[in-house]
This record gives structure tokens, C-alpha cells and sequence, in this order.
């Protein structure tokens, strides 16, 4: 079985944020011009939006 890549979570943010505010979406983006491969991933058993990577910090 191959290995799973190790994933940093970068920032946690709720999922019951204002309408039309995607904090977690802006927060990668920023990421990701400074360099970092960020993405968002929903954990449903927290019911938070993780932004991650796959470079250690």
C-alpha cells in the first residue's frame, strides 16, 4: 500500500461563516502567492474547513 502524504493544516475556519464569505477559499489563495500549494478540505466530523498542504511548515 503506498504511503499517504503528510498534510499540514495551515488554518482551521467554521463552516457556519456569513453568506457569500469564504474565508478558508481567500486564506489558501493568499497561501498560494506566497509560494505555498494550499488547498481547502471540509472535515465533517469537526464541521470546520481546513486549509492544508503537503509541505511541512
Amino acid at each position: 500500500m503506498p504511503d499517504q502524504p503528510t498534510r499540514t493544516v495551515l488554518e482551521r475556519f467554521p463552516a457556519g461563516g456569513p453568506r457569500g464569505s469564504w474565508p478558508a477559499d481567500e486564506y489558501a489563495a493568499t497561501q498560494r502567492t506566497q509560494g505555498s500549494n494550499a488547498w481547502v478540505v471540509m472535515d465533517l466530523r469537526s464541521d470546520q474547513f481546513l486549509v492544508v498542504t503537503d509541505t511541512p511548515e
